[in-house]
């Protein structure tokens, strides 16, 4: 107990407290801005921080992230410009409630949920930390494949009615992934000669194409005007919530739940975890076929996925020194700037320490619906802009994210073939989702197939005797086998 009152004295203080509502604005900005992830956001605030005492440095990393993830869901709903890539797996049905005039409904359910998801995990991280972590460290490259593979599984649950076009445009990002020289054998691939294609094709422009660049081609090729939000009045974004949490408990347990699972794998983080737990939503909805028309089941699941996934990815980070993700690399290496090396003799050697990051965590939480409500208020009036000067803009603002991302004129190329490309899919009815889900684990599935076929000798029933890869690897048959039976029994009918 006295550890925990010497923490609650670390944190509030007037210095502590402004650093923190200081990082939540900024969290705010770059979250939501296309092309400036939450990873970047971290990055920017290390120099910062070695100037700041060990609390006020690792609350600023803390807050700046959790705000950055949430706040991708607003030019997401307001634009179809998802802000991170955790926001892409909802964007479409965040932005087809915009779009039908339930902006509030889509940004508040974002805000909320991710609240409550964030807080879920939160609480796992402080309960259940070293036991979570000690599970996720048996995790080796068979348990990742399998665990890739069921990513992978998920791209036909979000595939829409047609299971067949999702395949292919799954196969269409896969092949983007293969494009470089991240390879087992590091040589160029599909780089066609090109010196700018030996990095591989970024995902921010290639996100940013083709779900904003595609949005104003449709504009500029109608001939009708588009439904803007601002044509019904733009309500309260917490009315409704409540009825949301009664109607959706079970989406936002399971979300929360699985997000941070997902979080605490070492390399995962939440853009996996939002694929994933948008995907179970729909495969376990009992309203499946609005998915994909502005259902709002999909965000509340997904939105608490990504939060949590927060506080998943500081389970390892903390208790072993290994990063959830990229976000505690970096969060790590300020950890040992400050003499906080993580380990377990961190909670034995400095336990007030621990429990104000606790207490920081809950805190930027909490401070989300506050600053999170003030960022809706202040992006709702991007809306009242017509729409032949606001699609320009939104064209600007994609040119400058795409440059932004690697300082090339090269992410320009990328963001404006990938708009065309994504104009024609949507066009002749291929869905995107899948295609930037291909490409965000295309990589992750090579290095962990070619790795465990190394350690197997090229025996395939490896995959299955460790006892979670064969868990995970008879959980993704058994969903192959099952979506084939079904195809089978419709082709019988």
């Amino acid at each position: 107990m006295d550890a925990l009152y010497t923490a609650f004295g670390l944190v509030f203080q007037p210095y502590v407290l402004a650093v923190i509502a200081a990082s939540a604005v900024y969290g705010l900005f770059v979250g939501a801005i296309p092309g400036l992830t939450a990873t970047m956001a971290t990055a920017l605030l290390v120099p910062v921080t070695f100037f700041m005492p060990p609390i006020p440095a690792v609350a600023a990393i803390v807050t700046a992230t959790a705000m950055a993830i949430f706040a991708g869901d607003i030019p997401s709903a307001l634009l179809r410009m998802p802000g991170t890539p955790a926001s892409a797996a909802y964007t479409d049905e965040a932005y087809l409630l915009t779009r039908s005039g339930r902006a509030e409904l889509a940004l508040g359910a974002g805000l909320v949920f991710s609240v409550l998801g964030g807080i879920f995990g939160v609480l796992v991280l402080i309960v259940a930390a070293p036991a979570l972590a000690e599970f996720a460290l048996k995790f080796s490259s068979f348990e990742y494949f399998w665990l890739v593979m069921l990513g992978f599984t998920c791209a036909v649950f979000i595939a829409g009615s047609d299971p067949l076009k999702g395949v292919i445009s799954l196969l269409l990002g896969l092949l983007i992934a293969c494009v470089g020289l991240e390879n087992p054998a590091g040589a160029p691939r599909w780089t066609l000669g090109n010196a700018e294609l030996m990095g591989g094709i970024s995902l921010i422009p290639l996100m940013i194409g083709m779900f904003a660049v595609s949005e104003v081609l449709r504009f500029a090729c109608s001939t009708e005007r588009p439904v803007m939000a601002t044509d019904k009045p733009f309500g309260n974004v917490f009315a409704g919530m409540w009825g949301l949490i009664k109607r959706y408990p079970m989406q936002l347990l399971r979300g929360s739940t699985l997000g941070t699972a997902v979080g605490a794998l070492p390399g995962a983080g939440a853009d996996i975890a939002a694929w994933m737990s948008y995907a179970v939503s729909k495969r376990f909805s009992k309203e499946p076929q609005k998915f994909g028309t502005g259902h709002v089941e999909g965000i509340v699941e997904s939105g608490a996925a990504n939060n949590s996934a927060l506080g998943g990815a500081w389970i390892p980070a903390l208790v072993f020194g290994i990063p959830g993700d990229s976000i505690t690399a970096i969060a790590i290496g300020v950890l040992y700037l400050k003499d906080l090396n993580p380990g377990p003799m961190l909670f034995v050697n400095n336990p007030h320490n621990i429990y104000a990051v606790f207490i920081v965590f809950v805190l930027a939480q909490l401070l989300m619906l506050p600053f999170g409500w003030a960022a809706i208020k202040a992006a709702k009036q991007i809306l009242r802009i017509p729409a032949a000067v606001l699609m320009p803009l939104i064209l600007l603002f994609c040119v400058v994210g795409s440059f932004a991302i690697n300082n090339s004129p090269f992410g320009i190329v990328v963001m404006g073939v990938a708009g065309v490309a994504a104009f024609f899919m949507e066009r002749w009815g291929f869905p995107v989702a899948p295609t930037i889900l291909g490409v965000v684990l295309g990589t992750m599935l090579e290095e962990q197939f070619f790795s465990s076929l190394v350690k197997a000798d090229g025996s395939f029933l490896v995959f299955f005797e460790r006892p979670i890869a064969g868990a995970l690897g008879a959980l993704v048959l058994l969903i192959w086998g099952w979506g084939l039976l079904r195809v089978l029994q419709r082709r019988r009918r």
